[in-house]
């Protein structure tokens, strides 16, 4: 047994669309998997299951023979042929091979309830075919209890809760797998108060019942109720447990999550991708890791799911070197052709600045889904590439891919930082029509961005004024952030306004709106932005950048004093900003919102923290390899004015990647073509 083992790193989490780690997790050391051959690993044998109808027809159910008078006695036709045809049906049903299955049953000469309930499976399974399911329910000879609970199972799975219901009433003789059923199926549907009823009408409960109770209550967000449940269950099932630590992560309510999964005898490899799930939703993403090679420590094999969280895990990192670790476990346990692994893994290469990797897996998928498309789209959008996005958008549509909401949030995008207004009103406007998509406050909030970056800020104020539903906090935000673009303080000064009505400790409305005055050179407002800022007790959040070196990420702040080679980094950006100056460099002091003197701004602005990256970087990252560049915060725009000229004076690709974007710099060119 071979088992995969971390190395640890430290750094605070940060991507636009997730909340931000503890500012007290100032390092972190993340995970080197060494070792990669894990011939051994298998799944928990402790995992419980929960056998299928066709698992216990056998078990439960009589052989009552069909058609007596043409069939053989026993010695002539004997019974082992019955059950040896009967485990045939059974493996063909589940292989998915419901046209065999019907072939073979078709040719039985003999046929018990057995045999009827296992064809009858092999319909339920199958979305869609609740009518012949019933049409051949109608035919069997004597129907047992298994009969009539694969005939409410399958009304359940098509979505027909009424009619199970009905179907629950006409069935003489119930079991505890029938109540269980129906309740499961009123839990789906996040119908507790008819399942609740239920599950005080039946006459005998087991683990069953308490887990579907205990997992609806979870489900439809009741955690008191699941809790209350579970502590009245007599015994606790490996599934209630699980669904109270889902409860637990949903809520935010981690270190009792913690506890509970710890204070578990038998864990099943869901509880284990529970865990991680909640630490990475929760922004735990180093504990999900850890958590991930403890388990890999007990010889448990992950699963998609599994895979698919810690590469989320990756993203929300932005460890790219341990993403593609993860690539290689993914085709150690041949999933490659998994399409939720393989989004997983387009996803997290797009999210950790690696295009090019994401492109080439894309192109590998087999059976891509909508899901899949919208990755990818969202990729190109978000390193720039507006056109290709808006190619794979046309290609998904010839492909037959119908696309949802996300993918015209994907496409407004790839809009908005290309610049192409006309073409986001048209794919907007059509969403609706076209493609029976309603428009969502994100889908807004793109269009609002869309027009902002284009200088039309009257437009996109109108269209605020006109939206069927009140704007959130985004919306504003994404106004205000374009009126500092654009230096108009009117328009400004109403999104900030509104802002703050919405959400009055919002930190970053008052900075915007201190960069605006900032550039319109009203310092007084600045320093009255900062007084507000200290009566409300509203606290900036610092901006700071990392670079992952060696699976080793480091972090800086602004003017940082506390890297091991500060004096180093800034010796290397005193040398690069003499170059500049040389090749044409004009530092923008805009930048600097502080009334000082221009020589201070400028060593204000030369210690802005992802210049302090970059020269680490240019220091320690391989020649020929590009420099990846994480920032909390959006780009200033003197920084991306310098990254341009560093990147044709050291003439190296520099990737910089911050809560709005990706940029590519290269040979003094920018991938935003200066329109972020």
């Amino acid at each position: 047994m071979a088992c995969v083992l971390f190395k640890k790193i430290r750094a605070p989490v940060f991507f636009h669309s997730y909340k931000i780690l503890s500012q007290k997790r100032t390092q972190f050391q993340l995970l080197s998997l060494f070792s990669l051959s894990i011939g051994n690993i298998h799944a928990n044998p402790n995992e419980e299951s929960v056998p299928s109808f066709s698992s216990r027809l056998l078990s439960k159910t009589h052989l009552v023979p069909v058609n007596l008078e043409k069939s053989s006695p026993c010695g002539r036709n004997p019974c082992g042929e019955i059950i040896s045809s009967n485990k045939t049906i059974t493996s063909y049903v589940r292989s998915g091979d419901l046209d065999s299955a019907l072939q073979f049953f078709n040719g039985m000469a003999v046929k018990t309830t057995v045999t009827w309930n296992s064809i009858l499976t092999g319909y339920s399974k199958r979305p869609g075919k609740v009518t012949q399911a019933r049409e051949l329910f109608d035919k069997i000879p004597q129907p047992d209890t298994v009969s009539y609970n694969i005939m409410l199972s399958c009304y359940i799975h098509n979505h027909d809760i009424d009619i199970a219901w009905d179907f629950f009433l006409l069935i003489p003789i119930k079991d505890i797998a029938s109540w269980n059923t129906m309740i499961s199926g009123y839990a789906r549907k996040g119908m507790m108060a008819k399942a609740h009823e239920l599950f005080f009408e039946m006459p005998e409960k087991n683990s069953v019942s308490w887990s579907a109770m205990i997992s609806g209550y979870v489900e439809c967000g009741n955690l008191d109720s699941a809790l209350e449940l579970f502590k009245a269950a007599p015994v606790k099932s490996v599934v209630a447990w699980t669904a109270v630590i889902t409860g637990y992560m949903k809520f935010g309510l981690v270190e009792l999550a913690e506890k509970l999964f710890w204070e578990m005898k038998v864990k099943n490899l869901v509880t284990w991708n529970a865990m991680i799930a909640g630490y990475i939703d929760n922004c735990r993403a180093e504990d999900g890791l850890k958590l991930f090679k403890v388990m890999l420590g007990f010889c448990i094999r992950p699963n998609p799911s599994s895979l698919s969280s810690v590469l989320l895990g990756c993203s929300q990192l932005s460890a790219l070197q341990l993403g593609r670790q993860v690539h290689q476990l993914v085709c150690k346990f041949s999933i490659c052709d998994d399409t939720t692994a393989s989004t997983s893994l387009i996803s997290m290469y797009c999210k950790c600045g690696d295009l090019e990797d994401a492109w080439k897996l894309f192109l590998e998928t087999p059976g891509k889904d909508v899901v899949t498309w919208n990755a990818m789209i969202s990729g190109c959008a978000q390193h720039g590439e507006g056109e290709k996005a808006l190619h794979l958008f046309e290609k998904m549509r010839v492909d037959g891919i119908k696309p949802d909401w996300v993918t015209f949030i994907a496409v407004l995008l790839a809009c908005s930082h290309a610049g192409l207004v006309d073409l986001g009103k048209r794919l907007f406007d059509s969403m609706v029509r076209d493609y029976g998509v309603d428009a969502k406050p994100d889908h807004y909030t793109c269009l609002v961005d869309l027009l902002g970056r284009a200088g039309k800020l009257i437009e996109a104020v109108d269209l605020i004024k006109k939206m069927p539903f009140n704007p959130h906090s985004a919306i504003f935000g994404t106004l205000l952030g374009a009126c500092r673009i654009h230096k108009n303080l009117e328009v400004a000064e109403f999104a900030a306004k509104n802002l703050l009505k919405l959400d009055p400790t919002s930190a970053a409305c008052y900075v915007q709106l201190a960069n605006v005055y900032a550039a319109m050179k009203r310092w007084d407002n600045v320093s009255g932005i900062r007084r507000s800022m200290k009566d409300n007790k509203v606290i900036k959040t610092p901006g700071y950048s990392w670079v992952e070196v060696k699976s080793v990420v480091h972090q800086f702040r602004s003017g940082d004093r506390m890297h091991p080679e500060l004096a180093s980094i800034y010796e290397k950006l005193r040398e690069l900003e003499k170059k500049m100056k040389l090749a044409g460099y004009v530092p923008d002091l805009d930048f600097a919102l502080h009334d000082v003197e221009g020589e201070l701004k400028e060593q204000l602005l030369l210690s802005h923290s992802e210049k302090l990256a970059i020269a680490f970087g240019l220091m320690k990252v391989p020649l020929g390899t590009p420099i990846r560049v994480f920032k909390n915060l959006r780009v200033c725009g003197d920084c991306h004015h310098a990254t341009k000229y560093i990147s044709a004076i050291e003439n190296r690709e520099i990737i910089v990647r911050d809560t709005t974007r990706f940029h590519h710099f290269k040979d003094g060119i920018c991938s935003c073509k200066d329109y972020w």
